[in-house]
């Protein structure tokens, strides 16, 4: 006769698992989900403070007409509508074309900067590559520009472009014999070379350290290959290092794009608040016409303005490397 042993409903449960036993609690998950979010939390109170409520505020005073009268208290100044922006894109009239001849000023010197830039950046990541003696030291020298704070950084330079007793003056007139007399650097004409010379020194470093560490993700069998083949170093640097260094150059030049457009630290410290007219980059034009004029809302319309252009020119320059991308992959 055969026994038949019954086992109780809780044991029977245990073996099977129970659906409470075989999923994670549920407030631990919702714990777990929630947890990064808290823990950006912070950074995002931060960004929304110091980046998005001063645009959302700039943005608001573009269209009132806020000048030192209604400073006290300027959500009181009246609304202009987009008379502001009409006075700033008006060509025909002193403030359109001071801010146009600031705009044409600013692409110029962006170009030549950036591309300059990169030039250097680029030759001289190339240049370290290979080993050598002393390797560690120029890329540790090379990188001091970009780690040297940017107030002292260009008030060394502003000592050095000095016509009387600057270094530049110094070497080139006094020791070389180029020139008549000491040139101006930081009046005229040759303030724009003078903001370029520093701006690029400021900038290269970045692109070099950039460029460096992508050229770490290029195989040296490639390179091998190559010389087996008969190429030469430029005939690599076309065919291999410039095409693997594409997906880095596009990000690299974006940056170095809106910082040099944007930047505002070097012209202000390298000439005060009066920029010459030669050196007048947007930037600092729209301080001008916002704390000299005491015109906050035709200030306010210009940095608008140059929002727009630059989400406009980023937008246009995604898609098109994103094409090429795509058309390269393909």
């Amino acid at each position: 006769m055969t026994e038949t042993v019954l086992t109780p409903p809780s044991e029977r449960a245990a073996r099977k698992g129970t659906p409470g036993e075989a999923r994670p609690p549920r407030r631990s998950g919702r714990r777990r989900i929630a947890l990064p979010y808290l823990l950006l939390l912070p950074a995002l109170l931060l960004e929304l403070l110091v980046h998005l409520v001063p645009m959302l505020m700039g943005i608001t005073m573009s269209f009132r007409e806020l000048t030192q009268f209604y400073i006290r208290n300027w959500s009181e100044a009246p609304w202009s509508g987009l008379d502001n922006f009409t006075v700033a894109i008006d060509f025909d009239a002193p403030v359109g074309q001071a801010l146009f001849q600031s705009f044409l000023t600013t692409c110029l010197f962006t170009v030549l900067s950036v591309g300059l830039c990169w030039l250097l950046g680029t030759a001289a990541a190339v240049f370290l590559q290979e080993n050598f003696r002393g390797r560690g030291f120029l890329r540790t020298l090379f990188l001091v520009p970009y780690a040297l704070p940017v107030y002292a950084a260009v008030i060394t330079w502003a000592f050095m472009f000095q016509r009387d007793n600057g270094m530049i003056n110094h070497v080139l007139h006094d020791q070389l014999g180029i020139g008549d007399s000491p040139a101006f650097w930081l009046i005229g004409d040759n303030s724009f070379w003078a903001l370029l010379v520093v701006s690029v020194w400021k900038g290269w470093p970045f692109a070099f350290l950039t460029v460096m560490a992508g050229l770490q993700n290029i195989p040296r069998d490639m390179y091998e290959a190559a010389a087996l083949d008969g190429a030469g170093v430029w005939k690599q640097i076309r065919h291999i290092t410039l095409p693997s260094l594409r997906p880095v150059n596009q990000v690299l030049v974006l940056v170095l794009f809106l910082w040099t457009f944007n930047d505002f630290n070097t012209p202000f410290v390298l000439f005060g608040k009066a920029a010459p007219e030669a050196a007048d980059l947007i930037s600092l034009h729209i301080y001008q016409s916002s704390f000299q004029t005491w015109n906050f809302g035709t200030g306010s319309a210009m940095s608008v303005l140059l929002l727009l252009f630059l989400l406009v020119v980023t937008g246009v320059y995604l898609l098109l490397t994103t094409r090429g991308r795509k058309a390269t992959d393909a």
